[in-house]
């Protein structure tokens, strides 16, 4: 197993600034940088909030 890595699959992100561009598909997998002009978030990445139901 110690010959894996010899090659970065991702770099750091010029939008969000994690280490999730990937260079060799061209979009970060964090943002979507490069793939949309939108910023990729989703419901289910997000925590939900706990709300007490009002009677």
């Amino acid at each position: 197993m110690g010959k894996r890595n010899r090659n970065k699959t991702h770099i750091r992100c010029r939008r969000c600034g994690r280490h999730s561009f990937n260079v060799a598909k061209g979009y970060c997998v964090a943002c979507g940088f490069g793939r949309s002009k939108r910023i990729r978030r989703y419901s289910w990445a997000a925590k939900k909030v706990n709300r007490v139901r009002v009677k």
